[in-house]
Formats: structure tokens, C-alpha cells, sequence
């Protein structure tokens, strides 16, 4: 467990969420250190979407509290989230293909310079900024002014979580970042979450590969069906048992014996 005097940069105490008479989340509480990476673990409609939009400003909890960095606080937006430097990579990647990959890195927040009472934008400091960036996820001597549609799809992901990076992440929340990747991507993207990790960055890593989540995991939490089932350490658990957890092991064992 963390030290008890490190306040983490997420806490969440106690969430609950119904969307009429669906039961989403249930007393849900768990914390987020900076320079860790929790891995957020649970089968499909185990609530794990529903918390990380709670924590992205989307939805309003029903009740329960979220504090920041030890205050407490709630969120009327996504802006409001956005501000405090939580920023969200969904698995649908928001990038351009078409557009070059210094427009991507700035979308919506392009550097300015002055020219008399006019404000132009600043092509030369984006294409230096985006070099530097893709620099970090691994791509060297490739030109700012290439399209997105050509790096991999490992890069591309990357990218995401670079530019959510440089816009001031405190605390990343990535939506099945590998999903759709190979092995060779995914080292990538994984090699980068790593690296932003050990830059002080806090990270929920959401992912249903378990062999991801063992790599680059610093605690793992488990939901069931709305619930927090477990939180473990890396040291706690074992490839074969986080499987069992995460697969809904016991159902699988129950459903081997009904049809014997």
C-alpha cells in the first residue's frame, strides 16, 4: 500500500451511479498516486466506462465524493476536469489521419505569436514542439508536416497520449490504449506509459489484456458487475489468478460443473 502521508492525486470515495434502473456503480472508492499506473480491470458492463466519464466531468455521480489532490470537489463538465489536468484517451482515437501530425498535437490549443494587433499562428514553434514530442514516443527523422494516416497504429496512440501529455496531464485516463494493436505497437505505447509515469505523471491504464496490465502495472483494481471486487499490488498477484478474476473465473468453474 502507499504511504498514508502521500496524498493522492485522485481519490474517490464511495461513488454510486444508476442510469434509471440500471445499477452502474456501487460504493465504489480507490485512489490514484502520481508516478503510478493503476491498471482498471473488470469484464464488459463491469462499470469501468461509467467511472473514468465520472472522473472525465461526463456524468455526475449519484452520490459519493471525489477529492484532488486532497480537496474535495465536483465537475459540472468535461472543462472542469480538463482544467484540473485529468485528461481522458478514449480507445476511439481522437486524431486527424489527414491532418500533418504538428496540427494534431495542438488541436484547439495552437501557440500564437503577435504581429502588430494581430495573433498568427506560431508554425514554427507547433512543428518544434511536435518534433520534440514524437521525439519521446520513438519517432525520430520523420517530418511534422507528414500526415497522421502514415505513422503506425502504435504511434498514432502514442501520439494521443503524448499531446494529452504536453497539454498539461496530471493524471491520464487511457481507455484500452493496445486493444487493436500488435505486439510490436503495443510495446510502444506501453514503453511510453512507462516513461510518462516516471515523468510524476499519475495514470488509470484500463485494458482487458492482462499481459499489458502486468507489464507496466503498479496496483490492480478489479470491478464486478459495479463493485470494487479487489485492489492489488503487483506483488500480490499472480498472471494466472488476475486472469481467473478479470474472465469471471468462478461463473466459468459453475457453468464446467452444470454441463458435467
Amino acid at each position: 500500500m502507499k504511504n498514508n502521508n502521500i496524498i493522492p492525486i485522485i481519490e474517490i470515495c464511495n461513488i454510486k451511479k444508476n442510469f434509471g434502473s440500471v445499477v452502474a456503480l456501487t460504493d465504489v472508492s480507490l485512489s490514484v498516486y502520481n508516478k503510478e499506473v493503476l491498471c482498471l480491470l473488470g469484464d464488459n458492463g463491469a462499470g469501468k466506462s461509467t467511472l473514468i466519464k465520472i472522473l472525465s466531468g461526463v456524468f455526475k455521480p449519484d452520490s459519493g465524493n471525489i477529492f484532488y489532490n486532497g480537496n474535495k470537489i465536483s465537475f459540472e463538465s468535461s472543462k472542469d476536469s480538463i482544467k484540473l489536468g485529468i485528461r481522458t484517451v478514449y480507445q476511439d482515437l481522437a486524431v486527424f489521419p489527414l491532418m500533418s501530425i504538428a496540427d494534431n498535437f495542438f488541436v484547439g490549443s495552437e501557440p500564437t505569436k503577435k504581429f502588430g494587433p494581430f495573433k498568427l499562428l506560431d508554425i514554427k514553434k507547433m512543428h518544434t514542439i511536435a518534433k520534440e514530442g514524437i521525439e519521446k514516443i520513438g519517432v525520430t527523422n520523420v517530418e511534422t508536416s507528414r500526415a497522421v494516416k502514415t505513422l503506425s497504429g502504435g504511434q498514432r496512440q502514442t501520439l494521443a497520449v503524448a499531446r494529452a501529455e504536453h497539454l498539461g496531464a496530471k493524471l491520464l485516463i487511457l481507455d484500452e490504449p493496445t486493444s487493436a494493436l500488435g505486439v510490436k505497437q503495443a510495446s510502444v505505447v506501453l514503453k511510453y506509459i512507462n516513461n510518462a509515469k516516471n515523468r510524476g505523471i499519475g495514470i488509470i491504464f484500463i485494458t482487458h489484456n492482462v499481459s499489458h496490465a502486468l507489464a507496466i502495472g503498479d496496483r490492480f483494481a478489479i470491478l464486478k458487475q459495479g463493485k470494487l471486487d479487489s485492489i492489488y499490488l503487483k506483488s500480490e498477484i499472480k498472471e494466472s489468478k488476475l486472469i481467473h478474476l478479470m474472465s469471471g473465473g468462478d461463473e466459468l468453474e459453475k457453468l464446467k460443473k452444470e454441463i458435467v
